[in-house]
């Protein structure tokens, strides 16, 4: 039930006056590395390619025993009927591995209403055989996306089904308020747009033991505590709980086929179980994108 009081709380309050928003273009799951957050659907055929850099490699509020600095490129092909195929690859920074994840998916972008929009995808991670980050315990991802538009705010309802190694369900509820700047930075092609959301992740954390037993021989190296049928820890990560609160800014400057965006993202994991000794940390991310019609 207070759950539940909480849900209602972010996906209600404040449907007040008026804002100029941008329909919406395929932003994904809640992964740390897919396209962008100025929130855009390309409602005819397109191509888009982005660039993204993260100070570390943030997964459904949890973050690995070590600090993952990344850098990705992604490719988005959308059609005119809303459906969309994507592909994208990540590298961490500091090792010698060419690349380390390779995702692979593809969707429906639907939009029933002017203040109602949505995604549903399919979404299939590829990982080297190292495995650093967290994520690499799951390899699918099932996700729904439902947006509401009450004008000057947005609410968010994310819904994930993970399934591979382990099996997770996760919640993702957001608000959000989109601004574009009335006025022109260089000439009157480009504006500036701020898009600030906080979030809260509920869900289950199977992916934090199925981790822990995949990275048994770095116990020492890592500070991974061994869980399993084994151990005499009192974690329960089947459980559906909060797992984390987060507050972020994205800035962005904007012209008509490309965007570069700045976003700072204040992190706070609750209810840690397991493995991870996560604790409140900052985020910052850099994204280029270009969009060819």
């Amino acid at each position: 039930m207070k759950y539940f009081r909480i849900a209602l709380f972010l996906i209600i309050c404040n449907p007040v006056n008026a804002a100029t928003v941008k329909l919406p273009a395929f932003t994904g799951s809640a992964a740390y590395h897919i396209v962008a957050d100025t929130d855009t659907i390309i409602r005819k055929r397109s191509l888009s390619v982005g660039v993204n850099y993260g100070s570390d490699a943030l997964f459904f509020g949890r973050t690995g025993p070590i600090t993952y600095p990344y850098e990705s490129t992604d490719v988005v092909y959308n059609t005119k009927g809303g459906f969309f195929i994507y592909g994208s690859a990540l590298r961490l920074l500091g090792y010698r591995t060419f690349v380390d994840e390779v995702d692979l998916g593809g969707g429906y972008l639907f939009r029933p209403s002017k203040k109602f929009s949505g995604s549903i995808s399919y979404n299939r991670f590829i990982f080297n055989k190292q495995e650093r980050i967290i994520e690499s315990a799951t390899s699918n991802d099932i996700n729904l996306k439902n947006t509401y538009d009450w004008k000057p705010f947005k609410s968010t309802v994310l819904l994930d089904y993970l399934f591979g190694k382990s099996s997770d369900f996760f919640l993702t509820l957001t608000q959000s308020k989109y601004i574009e700047t009335k006025w022109n930075v260089f000439d009157d092609k480009d504006y500036l747009s701020f898009n600030p959301a906080i979030s809260m992740i509920l869900g289950t954390q199977n992916f934090v033991q199925r981790y822990s037993l995949d990275h048994e021989d770095r116990l020492n190296a890592d500070y991974i505590y061994k869980l399993g049928p084994d151990s005499t820890n009192l974690y329960n990560n089947g459980r559906f709980n909060v797992l984390n609160y987060s507050f972020k800014i994205p800035v962005a400057y904007n012209r008509p086929h490309y965007t570069f965006e700045f976003s700072y993202k204040y992190s706070i994991p609750v209810n840690v179980e397991g493995a991870l000794g996560n604790k409140r940390e900052s985020f910052y991310n850099l994204t280029f994108y270009y969009v060819f019609y």
